[in-house]
C-alpha cells in the first residue's frame, strides 16, 4: 500500500502531460528533455513498446478479473462451478456493450456501487481489528527483515509474489485524464487506502 501511495499517488501522478497520464504521456515528457535525436527516437520506440504491452494487458485483464470474481460462487455453491464461464461471458458482453457511452456515464453507475463495496469491506475490516487488534503487528517491517535473515536468497524470490500485489496500480496514473489528479488522490487516500488496510487485517485474521 505504501508503494502505491508514495510511488503512484504522490510522485508519478505529478508527471502529467497537459493532464494526461500513462506511458505515452511519460514518453512525451521524456522527449521534451532529450536533446539528441537518437535519444528521442529511442524514447519513442520505448513508448510504443510500452503502449503495446498496455494494450495486451487491457485485453486479458477484463477476462481474468471477471472470471476471478465470479469464481467466488464456487465457495458457497460448488455445484454451480459449471456456470462460471457462461456468467463471465455474459458480464463481459454487458460491460463492452455499454462501454461506448464513455467513462463519465459508466462511472455514474459503477461509482456508487464501488463506494458501497469499499465501505462494506472497510466496516468488516474495522470490526476484525477491534476483535483482534494484534493483527496490526503485521504492518511492522521487523517481520520482513526476519524473513529475509532466515531465508536468504529464497526471500528474494518471494519478492516476485509481493510485486504482484501492486500490479494494476498503474491504472491510477493511466486514468488521470478521465478523473483528474485530485479526485484520484482523494479517492485513494480517504477511501481505498483505509479499506485495503482493513482487507489485509481480515485476511490476516482468516
Amino acid at each position: 500500500m505504501l508503494i502505491v501511495t508514495v510511488k503512484y499517488v504522490i510522485l508519478v501522478m505529478r508527471a502529467d502531460y497537459n493532464g494526461e497520464g500513462g506511458i505515452i504521456a511519460l514518453m512525451s515528457l521524456a522527449q521534451q528533455t532529450a536533446k539528441r535525436r537518437s535519444v528521442k527516437l529511442l524514447l519513442g520506440m520505448t513508448g510504443v513498446i510500452g503502449a503495446c504491452l498496455f494494450f495486451g494487458d487491457g485485453i486479458i485483464t477484463p477476462a481474468v478479473s471477471v472470471i476471478s470474481a465470479i469464481e467466488g460462487i464456487e465457495v458457497s455453491f460448488p455445484a454451480a462451478s459449471h456456470l462460471v464461464v457462461p456468467l463471465s461471458i455474459v458480464v463481459l458482453i454487458g460491460l463492452f456493450s455499454i462501454q461506448f457511452h464513455g467513462t463519465g456515464r459508466i462511472g455514474i453507475i459503477f461509482g456508487p456501487v464501488m463506494v458501497v463495496w469499499f465501505l462494506m469491506i472497510g466496516i468488516l475490516g474495522v470490526l476484525a481489528i477491534i476483535h483482534h487488534p494484534g493483527i496490526l503487528l503485521a504492518l511492522s517491517p521487523i517481520y520482513a527483515i526476519m524473513f529475509i535473515a532466515q531465508h536468504g536468497y529464497l526471500s528474494f524470490l518471494a519478492l516476485g509474489s509481493v510485486v504482484l500485489a501492486v500490479t494494476g496500480a498503474e491504472a491510477l496514473y493511466a486514468d488521470m485524464s478521465h478523473f483528474g489528479r485530485r479526485p484520484i488522490r482523494e479517492a485513494w487516500l480517504f477511501l481505498s487506502f483505509p479499506v485495503w488496510h482493513s482487507i489485509i487485517s481480515v485476511r490476516g485474521h482468516c
